[in-house]
C-alpha cells in the first residue's frame, strides 16, 4: 500500500502523460448531475470522479506553467520576420556548438541552406549595451542561432524560484487533500502472496545492543553529547591565547602541512679518527700525508675533511680553527641543495633467474644410453653420419674407420687408413656415397660399399673418369696439394681419391651440395685453408694471408659464406664477393670446434676454457649467451637438422643435451634451456669425449670418446 501512495505523490507532483490525454474526460466529471434514482454506489463513484477532475486541473495549471518557458517573445530574434518557425530553425540537432567556431556559419535550416552567423560585436559595443539597454541584464544568447534573447518576465520568476529551492509553478499547491487510491478500498485479497516478515514489525536486536553501548559510552564517559561538546568549545574561545614568541611550534606545524616532506639528513657521528686521542692506526703516516697534500686542489676527493692529531690530555686539544666553515657549509647545504628519497630497490632473488619452461614441456630429447659401438682399438676422434639416417663412421687413433649400422650396432666395414684419423665427413650428396677421411698429411675419398648398390657403383663409375682441365695450377696451390687417383690395393679398400697435403691435415668439411670441400692444416700458415672441387678434381688457397691459427672452418648451409675460426674470433667471409663479411668476437682463450644452426643465423662455439658461446648473427658481433655448463675444455659441440637441439660434450665426460629454439620473428630471442646430462664414458689420458654428432633425423645423439667406444642416446 505504501508503494501505491509513492506512486499518487508523484503523478500529483509531475503529471502523467494518461492525465493529459484524459483532460476532457475528467473535465467533463463537473457536468454530471444525481438524479434520485442514483444507488449508494454510484455516489460513491461520483466523488471518486470529482477528486480526479480536481487534480487534472492542477496538472493542466502545471503543464501550461512548463510550457511558458519554450514560448518565443513577441519580438522576432531573427534579423527577418517570419511567420513559419520551420524555416527559421537550426536543425544540426544535440550538437556541441563549438563545432562551428571556424566557419562563418552556424548550422542549417530545412532547406539545407546555412545559417550565417549574426554580427559579434567587439568589448566596445558590449560596454555601450550594458549602459544602454535596459534589457541587458535579462538578455542571453543563443547558442543555436547565436542571436540575443530577452527572457519574459515569467521565465526571470521561474529561474528565480528554482535557485530558491521551491516549486517552479507558483500556483502549484503542494498541499493538496490527500487522495487515497488504495487504501479506501478494502480488499478481500492482499496485494502481495508472500506475508510480511516478523522482522519487519519486531525492534532490531543489533541497534537495540548499538543504542545500549552507546548509553554506555556517555555514562562512563567516553563519549560526550551535543551539548556537552558546545559547552566545551565556547569555554575555549573565552580562554586567552598565548602564542611562541618565535613560533618554533608554528612552523613545526606548518612544516607537517607540507605534503611529502623530506626532512634534512642529519651529520654523521665522530668516529674514532676525531677522537683527541684516536688508536695509532687512524694517525696518517708520510705516504697518508703525501696523498693529502697531493689532493689540495681538490678537497672533496679526500677521504676526511681534517688530519688526525693526537694529544695527552682534553685540556691540551685547541680550538677547531674549522668550525665557522663547517657550519656555513652545513648552512648552505641545507638551504640550496635539493632533497630526494632514494627509493631502495628491493628485487627477489627469484627475479633475477630467468624463467624457464620444463623439460617435460621440450621432449623429446635424448635421456637413456640405448647402444654402445665397440670395435676400436684406441681413442675415437670422430664420427660422422649418413645423410639418410643408416649408417655410421667413425675414426681414431687405431689408423681405421669403420662403417656402423646404426640399427643393430653392427660394424658392416673396417678400411685401414694408414694415418691418425682426425677427421671423417660423409658427402652430403645422397645421388653418390662417398666418405672423406683426413689420415695424417691425406685426405681420402673412400666409396663404403654400403646402402643402395646402385648408388654405390654409379660413385664407382664418377671417380674412375678423371677430368681434364686445361686449368694452369700455382706452384703455392701444387706445393700443398697434389690429386693422385686410387689404385690396386687401395681401390679393393675402397679408396677412390687421394689427396696429398704438405702439412698434416685436422678437419675435412663438406659442402651443402656435396661438390666442394675443405681442408684444415693449422700448420700450414698462409696455406691453412684449401678448397677443393670434386668433379674437377681442382684446389685453391682462398687466403694469402695468416690471420691466425686457424682450428676449424665451416660452410654456410644456405649463402655462399665460408666460417673461419681461429684461436680467439670468428670471421664470415663472403665467397662470391671474396671479402670479409663479419668478425665475431669469442672473449675466450682457444676455440676448440663450431656448429652452425641449420637456418644459418646461429653459431655455436666450444672453447678449451670450458665455455660455450653462442652468436647470434643478426643481433650482435659478441655472444648471445654464454654457457659454463662443462668442468674441463668443450671439444664437440653439435645442432640438430630438424629439431631444436643442441649437444655439447666435454673432457670430464659428460655429454649435455640442450634445447635451443630459434624464432622466425627477429624481435624474439632464442630460446635456450639445457635438459640432461649424459655421463657414461671413462676417461682415458685425461680425455673424455672428443665429438658429438645428432642423428639426421630421429631425436638421437651419438658420441666419440676416448674409451675407444660410441655410444648412443636416444
Amino acid at each position: 500500500m505504501s508503494r501505491s501512495r509513492d506512486i499518487t505523490n508523484l503523478n500529483m507532483a509531475w503529471g502523467s502523460d494518461e492525465d493529459e490525454d484524459n483532460d476532457d474526460d475528467n473535465t467533463d466529471s463537473d457536468e454530471i448531475e444525481l438524479s434520485d434514482e442514483t444507488s449508494d454506489d454510484n455516489e460513491d463513484e461520483i466523488n471518486s470522479n470529482m477528486k480526479l477532475s480536481r487534480i487534472s486541473t492542477n496538472n493542466e495549471q502545471e503543464k501550461n506553467t512548463t510550457k511558458h518557458l519554450n514560448k518565443k517573445d513577441d519580438s522576432s530574434e531573427y534579423e527577418y520576420d517570419s511567420s513559419d518557425e520551420e524555416d527559421i530553425r537550426n536543425t544540426v540537432g544535440n550538437i556541441p556548438m563549438k563545432w562551428y567556431d571556424e566557419y562563418p556559419h552556424i548550422g542549417y535550416d530545412w532547406d539545407g541552406k546555412k545559417l550565417m552567423k549574426p554580427q559579434q560585436g567587439d568589448q566596445l559595443d558590449n560596454f555601450l549595451k550594458r549602459m544602454e539597454d535596459p534589457d541587458f541584464w535579462r538578455t542571453v544568447k543563443d547558442p543555436q542561432t547565436g542571436q540575443d534573447v530577452i527572457l519574459s518576465e515569467a521565465d526571470i520568476q521561474l529561474i528565480t524560484r528554482i535557485q530558491k529551492q521551491k516549486v517552479p509553478d507558483e500556483k502549484f499547491d503542494e498541499y493538496a487533500p490527500w487522495v487515497d487510491w488504495f487504501t479506501s478500498q478494502v480488499m478481500a485479497t492482499p496485494v502481495r502472496k508472500f506475508p510480511e516478515h516478523k522482522r519487519s514489525f519486531l525492534p532490531s536486536k543489533p541497534e537495540a545492543r548499538k543504542v545500549s553501548k552507546l548509553v554506555h559510552a556517555l555514562k562512563m564517559g567516553w563519549i560526550k553529547s551535543t551539548v556537552e561538546m558546545e559547552k566545551e568549545r565556547e569555554l575555549k574561545n573565552k580562554e586567552r591565547n598565548f602564542y611562541m614568541l618565535w613560533e618554533t611550534d608554528d612552523q613545526a606545524e606548518d612544516m607537517r602541512r607540507i605534503h611529502k616532506h623530506i626532512s634534512a639528513p642529519k651529520r654523521h657521528l665522530p668516529g674514532h679518527a676525531e677522537s683527541y686521542n684516536p688508536p695509532p692506526e687512524y694517525l696518517f703516516d708520510n705516504k697518508e700525508m703525501k696523498q693529502w697534500d697531493r689532493l689540495k686542489s681538490t678537497p672533496w676527493k679526500r677521504k676526511l675533511h681534517f688530519i688526525p692529531q693526537k694529544y695527552k690530555s682534553l685540556r691540551e686539544v685547541p680550538a677547531y680553527p674549522k668550525y665557522i666553515k663547517e657550519r656555513f657549509q652545513r648552512c648552505m647545504d641545507l638551504y640550496l641543495c635539493p632533497r630526494a628519497l632514494k627509493m631502495k630497490l628491493t628485487i627477489e632473488p627469484e627475479i633475477l633467474v630467468p624463467q624457464l619452461p620444463s623439460p617435460k614441456d621440450l621432449q623429446p630429447f635424448p635421456t637413456t644410453l640405448s647402444m654402445v659401438f665397440q670395435g676400436h682399438t684406441d681413442m675415437v676422434r670422430c664420427i660422422t653420419a649418413q645423410s639418410r639416417g643408416q649408417y655410421i663412421a667413425s675414426g681414431g687413433d687405431d689408423m681405421t674407420v669403420k662403417i656402423w649400422e646404426i640399427a643393430t650396432g653392427r660394424c658392416v666395414k673396417t678400411i685401414p687408413c694408414g694415418g691418425v684419423v682426425r677427421s671423417v665427413a660423409w658427402c652430403p650428396n645422397e645421388a653418390i656415397s662417398l666418405l672423406a677421411v683426413a689420415a695424417d698429411r691425406k685426405i681420402l675419398l673412400i666409396n663404403p660399399g654400403v646402402g643402395d648398390h646402385l648408388i654405390t657403383s654409379k660413385t664407382d663409375q664418377l671417380m674412375e673418369i678423371i677430368p681434364q682441365s686445361d686449368t694452369i695450377v700455382s706452384e703455392r696451390v701444387h706445393t700443398a696439394v697434389q690429386w693422385e687417383q686410387a689404385e690396386g690395393e687401395n681401390w679393393q679398400k675402397g679408396i677412390r681419391v687421394i689427396l696429398n697435403h704438405f702439412k698434416i691435415v685436422k678437419q675435412v668439411t663438406w659442402h651443402g651440395k656435396g661438390d666442394y670441400f675443405a681442408a684444415v692444416m693449422p700448420d700450414g700458415e698462409n696455406r691453412s685453408v684449401l678448397i677443393n672441387q670434386l668433379s674437377k678434381r681442382h684446389s685453391q688457397l682462398p687466403f694469402n694471408r695468416s690471420k691466425g691459427l686457424i682450428q676449424c672452418v665451416l660452410f654456410h648451409p644456405i649463402r655462399p659464406f665460408l666460417f673461419v675460426a681461429t684461436q680467439r674470433n670468428v670471421r664470415i667471409y663472403d665467397l662470391m664477393k671474396q671479402e670479409m663479411v663479419k668478425k665475431l668476437l669469442s672473449n675466450s682463450q682457444w676455440i676448440s670446434t663450431m656448429a652452425i644452426h641449420p637456418g644459418g643465423d646461429n653459431i655455436l662455439v666450444g672453447t678449451y676454457d670450458r665455455k660455450m658461446l653462442w652468436f647470434d648473427l643478426d643481433l650482435s658481433t659478441k655472444p648471445y649467451q654464454t654457457l659454463r655448463l662443462h668442468g674441463t675444455g668443450v671439444r664437440g659441440v653439435a645442432f640438430h637438422k630438424r629439431y631444436p637441439l643442441f649437444a655439447s660434450g666435454a673432457d670430464d665426460c659428460g655429454l649435455i643435451v640442450s634445447h635451443g629454439m630459434v624464432y622466425n620473428d627477429l624481435l624474439q630471442n632464442p630460446l635456450i634451456v639445457p635438459l640432461k646430462r649424459l655421463c657414461n664414458h671413462e676417461k682415458f689420458n685425461d680425455f673424455g669425449i672428443l665429438d658429438v654428432m645428432f642423428h639426421p633425423i630421429q631425436p638421437w645423439v651419438f658420441s666419440a670418446g676416448a674409451d675407444s667406444t660410441i655410444r648412443m642416446y636416444s
